[in-house]
């Protein structure tokens, strides 16, 4: 199902019931297209995330974590200056359009009330948030600036009036008369998928999984009855998870849809367990795209070095037939005529037959032979020097294809430290201004196995280095997937039962470049052995006396242990 006008429905009642009457306590804007709003309601500070992401555009409550930008954007500044502290007087949708409005009371700078008004489009590729004031309907800012030459429709700029989306010209199904259905509905209809596309025809926000449910209820059951039960369900959601070739999420549960279905406490809950993964990709590559990009770069660089370095071995394996024609050369000097192009002479190395040296006319027989054996030590010496600068590229690019490995692993927060490491690196120029800051080290995540052991994990190589060489305790056991780049892991207790070591096992399987594996090796070994080399790149250290265990990564495992057990 879409974020269609049904769930639309269902999310705003639930937001009402949650948020109505609170004040805004924070506004954040972690990420370009999506903004966090704290409300304070009902003695409970409750993160809205309101997202225009063309992929992802929602609106809910939320408990995944997320890290701000250092510098705030010009559109998170105006939030704050209009809407800090404002009261929330109410959440509407507008008909059964997969529009909210949020509308708040507040003060202006001479103390007077103003009215104002959150808008909320959630409508893929042309999602936006809109601040308007509705006194004088002027838009105050929005997250996304749409000139005249982008939409003729209507001008989405600051300072412009509000011109509402154009509406469609259908019935509203929650305020309908049973004469607007009653044709649809009196049993003469068998053909599901005709039904289906009558009831998009006619009623709006139902995208083409809803009008396939309910003309299947309204086809096997009485019409006007199971039309008035379908939409009512919306006003009481059941959110479900529905698992099959697809995954599906639903305010009710849809009988057309076919797998294994998981309910949950609140829609909110339902769309963090959904989105949870695929927003956090989308943010990735969002946020860390330019660190992508420089890593790539410099991979393909490393690649196309290595490249050049195999080539100058393959010319230096002609060094010895170099020496070889300089000592016949030397042997024969007197048979050598002057000005010549070429000579044969006979081979001693191989029974005296006849080899051809080429010669330069212009200079003498042991001139020739010289220059021989001056390219000859010349290619015997660059060898020791491309094994040399291989053996340093190689290093490198692994260094860099294990941090692109934990960029794919990696939470937005993350990432913040992995560009601090690329500038310590060289790879990417640090900005002047921050050259005398100590970079923060973003805290690891937290998980905990079934008998509520708490389970450290660093998500790249600083939180790595500090986890490991700073915050564990030098009786802590330690894991990494084993000969492939990934996390450290911290099972904080120095005697951890069989089980939980398991546990800690697959979240080291699971957060290394060997996350899709069948089965992964893990050493795991008490921290005090850890060792890291003088010199040494960020994450890599040393061990010995390690123990291994064998897992199979599952996602399910590692996303249960992100909440602490009741015991």
């Amino acid at each position: 199902m879409a974020f269609d006008g049904l769930f639309t429905h269902a999310v705003t009642k639930e937001l009402a019931t949650l948020l109505d009457g609170g004040k805004v306590s924070k506004i954040q804007q972690p990420y370009p297209n999506e903004l966090v709003m704290t409300i304070r309601a009902n003695g409970k500070n409750l993160p809205l995330l309101i997202s225009a992401n063309p992929q992802f555009a929602r609106m809910q409550i939320t408990k995944i974590p997320f890290k701000s930008p250092a510098v705030p954007s010009t559109f998170t500044m105006t939030m704050r200056k209009y809407l800090a502290a404002a009261k929330l007087t109410g959440i509407t949708q507008v008909s059964n359009d997969r529009i909210v409005h949020m509308d708040f009371t507040t003060r202006d700078e001479l103390g007077d009330d103003m009215q104002l008004r959150l808008i909320i489009e959630i409508m893929a590729r042309h999602s936006n948030i809109t601040l308007i004031n509705v006194g004088t309907n002027r838009i105050i800012d929005l997250i996304r600036h749409v000139p005249a030459d982008e939409n003729r429709y209507r001008l989405l700029m600051p300072g412009a009036d509000y011109v509402p989306a154009p509406a469609q010209d259908k019935l509203n199904p929650f305020t309908a008369k049973s004469s607007d259905y009653a044709d649809l509905t009196d049993g003469s209809e068998k053909d599901v998928e005709v039904l289906a596309g009558n009831i998009q025809g006619r009623f709006q926000g139902l995208d083409r999984i809803s009008a396939r449910e309910l003309a299947t209820r309204v086809s096997r059951g009485i019409g006007g009855i199971a039309w008035q039960e379908f939409f009512a369900a919306f006003d009481k959601a059941e959110p479900t998870i529905t698992t099959g070739k697809r995954m599906w999420f639903t305010a009710v549960p849809y009988g057309t849809l076919e797998g294994e279905r998981t309910g949950y406490a609140n829609i909110s809950a339902m769309l963090d367990a959904f989105y949870a993964q695929r927003a956090e990709r989308e943010r990735v590559q969002a946020v860390g795209g330019s660190i992508i990009r420089v890593l790539k770069t410099n991979i393909n660089r490393l690649e196309n070095k290595l490249k050049k370095f195999d080539e100058g071995l393959a010319a230096s394996e002609r060094a010895d037939e170099l020496r070889l024609r300089g000592e016949i050369l030397t042997t024969y000097l007197s048979q050598v005529p002057r000005g010549a192009k070429s000579v044969e002479l006979p081979n001693y190395y191989d029974d005296m037959k006849p080899i051809k040296i080429r010669l330069q006319p212009d200079l003498g027989p042991n001139q020739n032979a010289q220059k021989y054996y001056t390219r000859y030590q010349k290619l015997r010496k660059s060898v020791s020097h491309i094994n040399e600068q291989k053996a340093e590229a190689n290093e490198e690019l692994s260094y860099l294809q294990g941090i692109l490995d934990l960029v794919d692993l990696a939470a937005p927060k993350d990432l913040e430290d992995i560009r601090t490491e690329l500038q310590a690196a060289g790879n990417i120029r640090r900005p002047s201004k921050d050259k005398r800051k100590r970079p923060k080290v973003a805290k690891p995540d937290s998980f905990w196995a079934s008998d509520g052991t708490h389970i450290l994990v660093g998500k790249n190589n600083l939180q790595n280095d500090q986890l490991t060489l700073k915050t564990a305790n030098k009786h802590d056991i330690w894991l990494h997937a084993k000969d492939v780049p990934g996390s450290h892991v911290i099972v904080e207790s120095p005697d951890p039962s069989d089980k939980t070591l398991l546990e800690a096992a697959n979240l080291a399987a699971y957060y290394s470049r060997s996350q899709h594996s069948g089965n992964v090796q893990v050493d795991y070994i008490e921290v005090k052995r850890i060792k890291k080399p003088n010199g040494a790149k960020p994450g890599y250290v040393i061990y010995t006396g390690q123990r291994t265990l064998v897992v199979t990564p599952d996602e399910a495992l590692v996303n249960r242990m992100k909440t602490k057990p009741t015991l």
